[in-house]
């Protein structure tokens, strides 16, 4: 399970491997360009079950942290997908993963703020 660290002090956002580096591939892709965009995601039952979302800006300090040594294998088909959707007015809605036919989630049941005093 890896990270995506975003912001200053970041908020931490725990993803499986694979499912971040088809986030990393995308993400870059976009703000290379200078296109800013929303990424959502569900959350664990553990925290209501529900939402979120980010705005990922070129302005703001952006941070891949894997759990293991290999890049995982990426699904050519799955990441033109979230690329499509990634340039949509809706913004890129992780759903399920083509491998697991599971629902992308947060997997830490929560997001974590670096500066928060319970960390």
């Amino acid at each position: 399970m890896g990270s995506l660290i975003y912001g200053n002090p970041g908020i931490e956002i725990s993803f499986d491997d694979r499912v971040l580096a088809h986030l990393e591939l995308v993400i870059n892709a976009k703000l290379r360009r200078r296109e800013s965009f929303m990424l959502s995601w569900r959350d664990t039952p553990g925290v209501g079950d529900g939402r979120s979302a980010l705005w990922l800006d070129t302005a703001i300090p952006l941070y891949f942290r894997y759990s293991g040594s290999r890049m995982p294998l990426i699904d050519k088909e799955w990441l033109e997908e979230l690329a499509q959707q990634a340039g949509s007015t809706r913004g890129l809605v992780l759903g399920e993963d083509p491998a697991t036919d599971e629902v992308v989630r947060s997997k830490d049941n929560s997001v974590k703020r670096k500066d928060h005093p319970a960390r």
